[in-house]
């Protein structure tokens, strides 16, 4: 692969993790986090969702496609990037390695969930608060889910500032730092979102 392929390719992984995956991850802890209110609000923000119009259009073309490319390609820089923590033990650094093990734990964890959602739904199962806490009540599954969604929560606010300093949004030390403190609070916000949303199904 050339250098400038190699280029674009890394700017359209970088802004695709962002727009649309990245808002399509907000929104979906932010939905399941309703699962907190009660089993019935759940259910009726998870219908809402799922009765949008062009809902199918709207799941490859927004969500699907765009993680795949977003999967795939991190996959590849994951395994071709060179991983120098133990020589060099800065904190980007070690975010540079957090940002490639959560990515390739992601493309195992969102099949998995892929698998116990939507293509079970295909099958014909609903999709719906009891599946959720069917999913949950094996203690194996609940670490499991925790860790993705940690995963999700890390890799998307990190990703945030890779996206940043990338697009040249923050170039100077100092508005890398400030970004930095922006993503460690996107961070922590969306991870008790999503926590508190699996222990509500339990």
């Amino acid at each position: 692969m050339s250098r400038e392929s190699d280029f674009y390719l890394r700017r359209l992984h970088s802004l695709l993790g962002i727009i649309p995956v990245g808002l399509f991850v907000t929104q979906h802890l932010v939905v399941n986090h309703f699962a907190t209110r009660g089993e019935e609000a759940f259910n009726n923000a998870s219908n809402f969702m799922g009765n949008l119009p062009f809902v199918l259009f709207l799941e490859w073309f927004i969500i699907y496609i765009p993680l795949m490319f977003h999967a795939f390609y991190g996959v590849y820089i994951a395994f071709t990037a060179k991983n120098n923590v133990q020589r060099y033990g800065t904190f980007r650094n070690w975010m540079f390695l957090l940002q490639r093990v959560t990515g390739v734990f992601l493309v195992i964890f969102i099949a998995w969930h892929l698998y116990e959602t939507r293509i079970q739904k295909a099958l014909g199962t609903e999709v719906d608060f009891d599946m959720m806490a069917n999913i949950l009540d094996n203690p194996f599954m609940l670490v499991f889910y925790i860790l993705g969604v940690l995963s999700a929560t890390f890799h998307l606010a990190n990703g945030l500032w890779s996206f940043c300093v990338t697009w040249g949004i923050a170039q100077s030390p100092r508005s890398q730092t400030i970004v930095s403190y922006i993503t460690i609070i996107a961070f922590l916000a969306l991870s008790v979102i999503g926590v508190q949303a699996i222990f509500a199904f339990v």
